[in-house]
């Protein structure tokens, strides 16, 4: 996977980018554990979220935040990670000026930052997050969330306990035009160590099913444009007439 450097507000930022070459493929970003507690682009979770968005046809960005691998400058209890995710969503739109359609994922941390980005963005359609973690940070800034996604959770996580996740889910789901998924593996730990391949069936199935109504969608937005662009020229014609 070809290795890209990008900068960032505190210096230089390390990633993985995987191009998809079809025209106007869909984007997405990923973002790594807590860089505190060896959480790095390379984790597992996070390369299983990586690898689910390049098989079905996105093209994909994973990185290190500030201060992990050859990234520079040091932790900042989020604020900084927020805004590296920001400039590397930005480096993404660069690489893919025809793209519409725009995910980010995270796993653990990283999907705490992730779900602020999507806020901050509105060309974000769908998220991933597996094991946010509810129980350590405010997720209230999800009111009202932007877009539909997949939340995952280990049955047996006693990093962040189920019953946080599940209430976030729970919560995010009586919101109004939006629908969230909520997935529980039971006997996977926050690592989801022996439980790999279950997660990556439920993200798989997930993506592959949403992207389709994603399109769907963008397509549906072409053609109202076209119609209220083709409207205004007749409208003109009819005025100089």
């Amino acid at each position: 996977m070809p290795e890209v450097i990008f900068n960032g507000p505190a210096g230089r930022l390390e990633g993985r980018y995987f191009h998809n070459n079809a025209p106007k493929s869909p984007v997405a970003l990923v973002l790594h554990p807590h860089p505190m507690h060896g959480g790095t682009m390379n984790n597992k979770v996070s390369y299983n979220i990586f690898k689910t968005f390049v098989d079905n046809g996105f093209s994909v960005l994973r990185f290190n935040f500030r201060g992990v691998g050859k990234s520079q400058g040091k932790y900042d209890d989020g604020i900084g990670e927020l805004t590296d995710a920001t400039i590397a969503m930005d480096w993404l739109q660069a690489q893919n000026p025809n793209a519409s359609i725009y995910w980010v994922g995270g796993f653990s941390f990283g999907s705490w930052i992730a779900m602020q980005l999507l806020m901050r963005r509105p060309e974000i359609m769908g998220f991933i997050s597996v094991s946010p973690p509810a129980n350590n940070y405010d997720f209230s800034f999800l009111s009202p969330c932007a877009v539909s996604g997949l939340i995952v959770q280990g049955a047996e996580d006693t990093i962040v306990p189920e019953e946080y996740p599940a209430k976030l889910a729970e919560k995010l789901s009586a919101q109004k035009n939006i629908e969230i998924d909520y997935s529980v593996i039971e006997g996977a730990d926050h690592f989801f160590r022996d439980k790999i391949d279950n997660l990556s069936e439920i993200l798989h199935e997930y993506v592959d099913r949403r992207i389709a109504v994603d399109k769907d969608i963008v397509s549906k937005r072409r053609v109202g444009k076209r119609r209220r662009k083709s409207r205004k020229s007749k409208l003109t014609i009819e005025a100089q007439e």
